[in-house]
């Protein structure tokens, strides 16, 4: 039987994530409380954000925005898109 754990951003149990998805208490952390498909739902908002506002993983201040809108993201209010973000299905 899969782990499953009750997620913190989704509020209901669903399945777990396999492993740590980073090092560190933080990493911790998103494995005990975070489903698999809460961290996926993460995945590809951090992807959006790193394109809309063309963030290089690299650089110091934009990991620290990065973390930031995980905990939002994950654990907190959630995450609004960036200024000016149009959704692909109503592009022209």
């Amino acid at each position: 039987m899969a782990a499953t754990v009750f997620c913190a951003r989704l509020q209901q149990t669903l399945p777990a994530l396999a492993f740590a998805p980073m090092p560190g208490e933080l990493g911790q952390r998103i494995l005990a409380s975070v489903s698999a498909q809460a961290w996926a739902e993460w995945l590809a908002q951090q992807t959006m954000l790193i394109n809309e506002n063309r963030l290089s993983p690299i650089d110091p201040k934009a990991r620290a925005l990065l973390r930031a809108a995980l905990e939002a993201f994950l654990f907190g209010q959630g995450a609004a898109p960036p200024p000016g973000y149009v959704a692909p299905a109503a592009k022209q």
